[in-house]
């Protein structure tokens, strides 16, 4: 079982820093399983004006990965996009938890916002 201390923070960031991150609220519309995979799913999500396929290594955390379909959360969608298993991430989901050991949990707005609302 991971600590009950919380890691170190981080060294300190200037706000320029923050600021280059693009955090916002995309829907998940849709969730496929990736074949040949222990781990990935592809997630349909909708940031408003688009949409954008966001591989997850959610498939061993959840029973059923589908239960996120049309919640919303938070995705980095400035990364470049990333190769996985033969498919393209064109987003990176922010949950919480991860880092630290635990299960993660997606995190999410706490009420329904437009989709591709900016975090910050």
């Amino acid at each position: 079982m991971p600590s009950s201390v919380p890691a170190p923070i981080k060294r300190p960031v200037s706000i320029d820093d923050v600021d280059r991150i693009d955090v916002r609220v995309g829907t998940i519309e849709a969730l496929t399983e990736v074949s040949g995979s222990e781990k990935l799913v592809e997630m349909r999500v909708s940031f408003g004006d688009h949409t954008r396929q966001v591989l997850v290594g959610m498939k061993t955390e959840r029973a059923d990965p589908a239960e996120v379909v049309g919640r919303q959360a938070l995705f980095v969608v400035n990364l470049p996009p990333r190769r996985m298993a033969g498919r393209t991430s064109e987003a990176m989901l922010f949950d919480i938890g991860h880092a630290d050991g635990l299960v993660p949990v997606l995190a999410v707005p706490e009420r329904p916002v437009p989709a591709g609302t900016r975090a910050g």
